[in-house]
């Protein structure tokens, strides 16, 4: 079904944490990652995560404003961080399991002001040199701009709260905490536009 939804795109949920906001000097932190599962009556709800925490290159630039809002210290020796090499491969090896039994031919990322990271995953995929990338190279599903039609909000928090979806401040700027919201975000929106068109008919 969700092959024929997204016109043969898999969308994943994607939420990176960085050294900055420029990604051909910055870093990466963290990658979180969800699925979206459609059921038989055409509604959604969120599916499988996938979580790394990143090493930056050797080269990455530290943004003190950057770093001081998600307060990760990435020298800290319990972080349990992998290489970008390590983590691009196992992060591309979970989307193609995710998205094989689903017939979709192409991976597209889902994100809160997408543009962001994407151009960070773009930069990443450039530095590991990867061959096989599953994500479609710049169309990207934006979530706030969904949240604008469906909430007439774009930050995540105040989206949430019409949405009536908890959220947690203390948790934010966390990777895998974020990449929860936004999804639980992106299906709601999915579902309000089903029960309308579901009305139309």
């Amino acid at each position: 079904m969700i092959v024929e939804r997204f016109r043969g795109f898999f969308p994943i949920v994607v939420d990176l944490e960085t050294t900055g906001l420029d990604p051909n000097i910055h870093g990466v932190l963290e990658l979180g990652a969800q699925t979206v599962i459609e059921q038989e009556d055409g509604t959604f709800l969120p599916g499988e995560t996938c979580h790394f925490h990143l090493i930056p290159f050797e080269k990455a630039a530290y943004d003190p404003e950057s770093t001081a809002i998600h307060k990760i210290d990435p020298f800290h020796p319990l972080r349990l961080a992998v290489s970008e090499n390590e983590c691009i491969h196992e992060f591309f090896n979970w989307v193609r399991t995710q998205k094989k039994p689903s017939g979709c031919h192409r991976a597209v990322l889902v994100g809160h002001n997408a543009w962001f990271d994407l151009a960070f995953l773009n930069a990443l995929i450039a530095r590991t040199e990867v061959k096989r990338n599953p994500f479609h190279r710049f169309t990207s599903f934006d979530t706030a701009t969904l949240c604008a039609l469906a909430y007439g909000q774009t930050v995540l928090a105040k989206a949430c709260e019409v949405a009536k979806i908890p959220y947690d401040g203390k948790e934010a700027h966390s990777a895998l905490y974020d990449t929860q919201i936004t999804t639980q975000l992106f299906c709601d929106v999915l579902n309000r536009w089903h029960r309308m068109s579901e009305q139309q008919l």
